[in-house]
This record gives structure tokens, C-alpha cells and sequence, in this order.
């Protein structure tokens, strides 16, 4: 059933993309087979999907390379396919982690309105006269006299069709196959004059001709095979998240990311596009009763003997049944992000604002360059979020534990006052915890201990001067600052840089199995401290 379901979907994403409709065939075979052969995610189904397309189209573009070049197209998968495979050995599988919902919500919905727009063209017979795609959709809809009407007619019977077999159970699956094969004879039978795929490209019932890389173009496409890439691990590490192992065997995101990077690798001499985790394709698979890797590697087998037996009637499937297909999963796309959207905006600012950028620049500036803005600002929001979380609480003890209190405002004179940390090693968020530090004017002699056993990450040289710098301001002053429940790897990082030195080594309690125990040591010495200066005063 997968490899059926491929065929429309293959095609047409190809199609959208600007590329020939048979690349999409040829991409839902070998690669399929090979990624479902090496996934660790088993279900997960590695072929052609929409975001990487119009990806793809976009890259070549921006390099000035001829999409209809074959060379040029196996040249951009391989590079996909190595970058992936560079991306599991180094095992970065959690560098997917750092792209936030609001940006790949704000990303996916872009990719909806690029297929919409991108395929109007094919289901209506007018192709839109602005570049922006946005301003596209309008001038399509003011435009209505203008749409030819057989072919806007077979789009939107094709719509009909796919509506009506999908409110159908038992063959909800098969709607996109059936709409497709249903509007592809009502052209003839009503004498429809429209555009065909065998006018835009042949499709020989035989396996694809291997075709070599073109490799004086792999300057231009390096960057561009980077953005690609992550599109296409961005999209696979969703799938492993909602799709887990029937077994329940453990996933591996660096895993799927090698197994992609050999169907690419493979792909590229094979007339592939680059390929990635597809949610429909895993979906359709799922809903089907798959519960092993076979599903995807039968379903590779299926279409190549599909096409091997019958590839040569594709050749009669008219192109409005192609756009009428498109804008059901541009739609389908759109309706699914809703809920997405809805969750971003009920949020905060920040997310929303974040998700309204990345689609703004989806829709407005090439593909690649949307994708690395996107990157960059799912850093940024981790980097504010990290600083927003950075905060001192004050620890005060009742005898049997230790309560949580506001910090003071001024560091209380002759007392031991206890603060926590809570927050990462990261610069921003040391640096933002400032003005909660209590002044010490007036206080000495007096004893603070910050506590940061739930500092877990290496601290930055900024937090690390912080720290010397704060420990050199109160013994100026007449007091002290101990460090508290930091770990072992913690403390040499403190040594090795001279730090452990300026604030001393015995003012710096190590962490142990007890969760106040270093906490209580240093509360102790401090205590003992405080009633040494009172003993001389």
C-alpha cells in the first residue's frame, strides 16, 4: 500500500519542486529500500517529501544550476547523503533537539503556502505574474476569469474524488491513488485537452540509468547540501519521536541519520532527489498494520516492480490531476499546523515571534536561506530561555532542612547568608543574575555561600571570572564567599584556570551522595568563621 500511495505522492512533490515528475518515482525506490534496510527507527519510511523538494529547487537555484541537469541533481543528494552520514558518525543526533517547535511550525506552514502557490500553475492553467508568494495566491484568486477551465476542472474533480474515497475507512488510505487514477481517465473519456506528464518528461518501464555527480558544481552546492540536510534530519527526528519501535527496541536519531545518508549516497547515482523521513509515507505505512523495517522495504520493492511492469502509463496521467493533488497536501499541511500554531501563540511573544520570522522568510527569501534563519534563531530563543531561567534564591535553614526565600537586598553583617544558584554555566545567565546579588557595603564580616549543585554543564569563562571577581570583592570588603555542592569535574575546571586559587581551596565544598551535605560542611565553616572575627573584634 505504501508503494501504491508513493506514486501520486512522489510525483507530485517532484512536480511542485520544479523537477521532472519521474525523479519522484525513482526517489521512492532504492532509497526507500535502503533507509528502511538501516533505520533504527524501523517504521520510519525514507523517501521524497514536500520541504525537501522545494529545498532542493531552491538550492540549485540560488547556485544558478539547471534543475533539469541530472548531474547537478545526483551532485546535491550525494552531498545530502555525506552530510548525513558525517552528522551519525559524530554522532549529532541531538542537534535536532536545539530547533525549536516555533520555528519548524512557523517553517512547515511556509512549506504548505510554497506548495499551494507553486502548483497553481498546474491546477488551473494561469500561472501567477509576481515572484512573491504570498502576493501569488492573490493574484491567482483576482485572476479567476483567467483559469482555463478543463484544466481547472480536472483539479478540482480530482479534489472531489480524493474528498469522497477519504471518507471512506476502509480505503482512506488509498484516496490519493484512487483520486489519481479516476481523474486520469475522466480526461479522455470527456475529451479533456490538458497538459500530460509525458509532455514534460518520459518514463521508461526499466530500472533508473545510473547517472555520476557532476563535481565541478560541488562549491556551489556545499552550503546549500548543509541546509537540506538539516530540513531532512529536522523532519526524521519528528517521525522517531511519534513513531516508536513496535519491539521496543531504543531509536537512534544519529542511527537514522547514517541510514538516510546511505539512501542519499545510493540515491544520488540513481536518479534520486534528496531524500528524508516521510511523515505521510511512515503514516500511511502505520495505519496499514506495518510493525517491522520490511513495510518500507517491501514498499520500495513494490514501486520498482510497479514501475518496471506499468511505468509507461504514468506517462498519461495529466498534469491538473498533479496540482489537484498538491493542494490537497498543501491544505492537509496547513490544517495540521493549526493546532501547532494555535499552541505557539498561547505561549508567549517570544515563540510567536520566532515562528512568524521563519515563515515570513519561507515565503519571502530563498529556501535555504529560511532554513539557516531559522537555525539561528532557535539558538538565539535557547540562548534568551537559558538567561530568562537564570535566577539566586535564598536558602535559609530551620533546624531540619533548608527553606526557599527571596535574596537579600544588602548581604546581612556578622551572619551567614546562603544563596542558590539556579540556572546553566551559560555566559548570558550568570551574567544576568546581577542585580539580584546582594550588596555588601556595611556587611563585613559576613559569609556567603552560593550554592550550585545543580549547575551540571561546564561553567563558561565568564561565569568562572564571576566567580573570582565576586570572591575578591567581599574578602576586599572584610568578608568571604564559599562555593558549595559543585562537582568533582567542576572543581578542576576551577583549579585548572586559577579561579580555585582567588576564591580558596578551602572555601570550596564538593559535592557528595548526601543532596546538603556540602551545602551543611560549608554552613558549618562558615559559622566557625563568623565567631573566629567576632572572638577579635
Amino acid at each position: 500500500m505504501t508503494g501504491l500511495f508513493s506514486i501520486p505522492e512522489g510525483m507530485a512533490y517532484a512536480s511542485v519542486g520544479g523537477f521532472s515528475p519521474v525523479l519522484g518515482l525513482y526517489s521512492g525506490m532504492f532509497p526507500a529500500i535502503i533507509g528502511s534496510f538501516f533505520a533504527r527507527t524501523v517504521l520510519m519510511v525514507t523517501t521524497l517529501t514536500s520541504a525537501l523538494a522545494l529545498s532542493s529547487q531552491s538550492v540549485l537555484a540560488e547556485a544558478g544550476l539547471d534543475p533539469a541537469d541530472l548531474g547537478n541533481v545526483a551532485t546535491l543528494t550525494v552531498l545530502v547523503g555525506l552530510m548525513m552520514i558525517l552528522f551519525g558518525v559524530l554522532r549529532l543526533g541531538s542537534i535536532m533537539n536545539f530547533v525549536s517547535s516555533a520555528v519548524m511550525t512557523g517553517f512547515t506552514t511556509g512549506i504548505a503556502v510554497q506548495i499551494l502557490t507553486g502548483v497553481l500553475g498546474d491546477a488551473t492553467g494561469y500561472e501567477p505574474r509576481v515572484h512573491n508568494k504570498v502576493a501569488q495566491a492573490a493574484d491567482w484568486l483576482v485572476h479567476v476569469t483567467d483559469w482555463d477551465p478543463s484544466t481547472t476542472a480536472l483539479a478540482a474533480g480530482t479534489v472531489v474524488v480524493w474528498f469522497a474515497a477519504r471518507s471512506w475507512a476502509r480505503i482512506r488510505t488509498l484516496a490519493m491513488l484512487i483520486a489519481l487514477i479516476a481523474a486520469t481517465v475522466a480526461a479522455p473519456v470527456f475529451s479533456l485537452d490538458v497538459e500530460t506528464v509525458g509532455d514534460i518528461a518520459s518514463i521508461p518501464a526499466s530500472l533508473p540509468v545510473p547517472v555520476l555527480p557532476e563535481l565541478s558544481v560541488v562549491p556551489e552546492l556545499l552550503v546549500g547540501a548543509v541546509a537540506v540536510t538539516l530540513v531532512a534530519l529536522a523532519q526524521a527526528a519528528g517521525i522517531a519521536a511519534a513513531v516508536p519501535n513496535p519491539d521496543g527496541s531504543r531509536t537512534s536519531a544519529s542511527g537514522d541519520f547514517v541510514a538516510q545518508g546511505l539512501a542519499n549516497v545510493a540515491g544520488g547515482f540513481l536518479r534520486s532527489l534528496p531524500v528524508g523521513g516521510s511523515l505521510s509515507r511512515t503514516g500511511v505505512a502505520t495505519d496499514a498494520g506495518a510493525r517491522t523495517r520490511w513495510a518500507g522495504i517491501f514498499a520500495g520493492l513494490w514501486l520498482t516492480a510497479v514501475v518496471l511492469v506499468a511505468g509507461r502509463f504514468a506517462e498519461y496521467i495529466p498534469m491538473p490531476v498533479i496540482g489537484g493533488l498538491m493542494l490537497i497536501v498543501g491544505a492537509e499541511l496547513i490544517v495540521g499546523q493549526a493546532r501547532h500554531v494555535r499552541l505557539v501563540l498561547r505561549t508567549s511573544r517570544l515563540s510567536t515571534a520566532a515562528m512568524a520570522v521563519t515563515f515570513l522568510a519561507t515565503t519571502q527569501i530563498p529556501l535555504q536561506q529560511a532554513i539557516f534563519l531559522g537555525a539561528l534563531l532557535s539558538l538565539v530563543f535557547y540562548c534568551v530561555q537559558a538567561a530568562r531561567r537564570a535566577k539566586l534564591v535564598a536558602l535559609r535553614s530551620d533546624g531540619g532542612g533548608w527553606r526557599v526565600a527571596d535574596p537579600p537586598e544588602v548581604l546581612p553583617a556578622r551572619q551567614v547568608t546562603v544563596l542558590h544558584y539556579a540556572g546553566s554555566g551559560f555566559f548570558a545567565g550568570f551574567g544576568s543574575v546581577g542585580e539580584q546579588w546582594p550588596r555588601t557595603d556595611g556587611a563585613a564580616p559576613a559569609v556567603l555561600i552560593l550554592s550550585v549543585r545543580t549547575l551540571t554543564d561546564i561553567p563558561s569563562a565568564t561565569v568562572l571570572e564571576g566567580l573570582a571577581r565576586r570572591a575578591e570583592e567581599l574578602r576586599a570588603s572584610g568578608s568571604l564567599l564559599m562555593l558549595a555542592g559543585l562537582d568533582a569535574r567542576f572543581r578542576k575546571i576551577l583549579d585548572d584556570s586559577g579561579v580555585l586559587a582567588r576564591v580558596g581551596a578551602d572555601n570550596v565544598f564538593e559535592a557528595d551522595d548526601e543532596v546538603f551535605g556540602a551545602l551543611d560542611r560549608a554552613a558549618h565553616a562558615a559559622h566557625v568563621w563568623i565567631a573566629g572575627h567576632r572572638r577579635t573584634e
